[in-house]
């Protein structure tokens, strides 16, 4: 129930914040304060509980971080193919209509 409540919204709001170029670098660095930071949720001194909320948000932060650069692959990919496509469609199809005119 508290995944409900807490864990979705929190991994939605997330996502976005990193998809959103403008705020990517800084959530990225506020992550990485938080991984350090001896102030969590809950404390690293706490055996289990305290490197869950760390695991957790290191495991969204790289699985973010990697769909946004396979995103961006294909996207480049995709440019290329249709650069190359349209090479080969206009290397192929091109014709000049020149009027010629003798000059004696």
């Amino acid at each position: 129930m508290a995944n409900k409540f807490f864990g979705k919204p929190f991994m939605n709001w997330y996502r976005q914040l990193l998809r959103n170029s403008k705020y990517r670098w800084v959530v990225l660095f506020g992550t990485l304060v938080y991984l350090v930071s001896p102030i969590d949720i809950a404390p690293d001194m706490i055996p289990f509980l305290g490197w869950l909320d760390d695991g957790l948000i290191a495991t969204i932060a790289i699985t973010e971080i990697s769909q946004i650069l396979l995103d961006r692959k294909r996207n480049l990919r995709q440019v290329d193919d249709s650069i190359t496509m349209t090479e080969a469609v206009d290397t192929h199809e091109t014709v000049i209509d020149v009027d010629a005119v003798a000059l004696i």
